[in-house]
């Protein structure tokens, strides 16, 4: 379950060494924005050590590399590839060739450190319009791609519009990410919100976007961590009802009954899909019937 995603700057060690006790489902090492040119060779080295060094007691490891449109990104892959990192972030993601590109240099590795095929997952990040149009064809260019990760602040700087915390003008990309994501059957994770002091725009923020079908959401700050994984964690409330759900399911197939009601409300294919997702989440959160 990856409910939250906090970023860490790769050349931050007591930031990097503290990854794993900051509450989030997973952590991104981050190789791009947050570290000048200078930087980029200490940082990558200081990220593997990392990686390879610590442990991070079930927090999972993300690696967001430099863009391939520069020198960096090979050298960000080489080192950071045989800690096995669950995903590469690969920032600036605008078409399919993009994906194909990473994901050939990828394989190259893996199969050089006798990885199985696929063993590190991409996720593309979307931050640019020519990215969101292409959302579809990124998600579904390699069976590599796991998620496709919105990133509002550089694709309002190239859509030439304010961003604001109401969240307006990304509107549509949001929509079109989420149908993009789901169409290709690949997670999909939201944009951080970037006022670490507004407590509560964070959870107003989340809850839009959760609402709108996105798997998580990233955040730049450890004070949002908490938020969010409440946010996208079913509520009691949600576990028991999908346990009813299943209850009415199994009665009407015991008695032979191809539909049946709860609560005065016909259970239909959807309403069970939901339960069965609301149980799978509760299971990994080790929620049971018992727990109720």
């Amino acid at each position: 379950m990856r409910r939250s995603m906090l970023f860490l700057p790769g050349n931050t060690p007591n930031m990097l060494i503290n990854g794993s006790c900051l509450g989030a489902d997973a952590v991104i090492f981050d190789l791009e924005d947050a570290v000048a040119p200078a930087e980029k060779d200490a940082a990558r080295i200081l990220v593997r050590n990392t990686m390879r060094d610590l442990d991070f007691r079930g927090c999972e490891t993300i690696v967001r590399i430099n863009s391939i449109d520069t020198p960096y990104w090979k050298r960000d892959l080489d080192e950071v590839l045989p800690q096995k990192p669950a995903l590469i972030l690969l920032p600036k993601t605008g078409c399919a060739a993009d994906v194909e590109a990473a994901d050939d240099y990828i394989t190259l590795v893996e199969q050089r450190l006798g990885f199985a095929p696929n063993t590190v997952g991409l996720m593309p990040l979307i931050e640019t319009a020519l990215g969101v149009e292409n959302a579809f064809a990124i998600a579904s260019a390699r069976s590599r791609v796991a998620a496709l990760f919105l990133g509002a602040e550089d694709l309002t700087a190239d859509l030439q519009c304010q961003r604001t915390k109401e969240g307006r003008e990304i509107d549509y990309a949001r929509h079109r990410l989420v149908v993009a994501a789901r169409a290709a059957n690949v997670a999909v994770y939201d944009t951080p919100f970037t006022d670490v002091n507004d407590d509560e725009g964070i959870r107003t923020d989340a809850a839009y976007a959760k609402a709108l079908g996105f798997t998580g959401k990233a955040a730049i700050s450890p004070r949002h961590v908490e938020v969010i994984n409440q946010v996208f964690s079913p509520t009691i409330k949600e576990i028991r009802y999908a346990f009813e759900v299943m209850d009415a399911i199994a009665l009407a197939k015991e008695q032979g009954r191809g539909a049946i009601a709860l609560h005065g409300k016909m259970i239909d294919a959807p309403i069970v899909a939901r339960a069965r997702q609301t149980l799978d989440m509760a299971r990994e959160l080790g929620i049971g019937r018992e727990d109720l």
